[in-house]
């Protein structure tokens, strides 16, 4: 069993983050899934949530991923989201006024995503 697995996260505008992992926590339409070396192969459907990646370095890469794809196979993992952004790259103020907004809009979709980015700033 190898101990790490190479990752690509990328969104339709842009690749996001690439790297080695030993981690990758992901949520699934079949519910939260984590991905390590060795793992059987998979295909899944992505769900709105965060995305955590435990690099080969010992670091934490944290992105708010909203839909898209996984798949994996042969220690190659890759996350194709519609849209991704890392956690870095969040601002906090403007998504808490975005999620503001959308709960008193009653947009639920706008409100998921807000919140998923959210999530995402909390859990870095």
């Amino acid at each position: 069993m190898a101990a790490e697995l190479h990752v690509e996260l990328v969104a339709a505008d842009r690749s996001v983050w690439s790297g080695e992992a030993t981690l990758v926590v992901a949520r699934t339409t079949s519910g939260d899934i984590g991905v390590m070396p060795g793992h059987q192969p998979l295909l899944g459907v992505l769900e709105s949530g965060p995305v955590t990646i435990r690099t080969s370095e010992g670091g934490t890469v944290v992105a708010a991923v909203h839909g898209g794809f996984i798949s994996f196979a042969d220690d190659k993992l890759s996350l194709l989201a519609e849209i991704a952004e890392l956690a870095d790259e969040i601002d906090v103020e403007r998504a808490e006024r975005a999620f503001e907004r959308a709960k008193s809009d009653t947009d639920s979709a706008a409100e998921r995503r807000a919140d998923v980015r959210l999530r995402a700033v909390a859990v870095h």
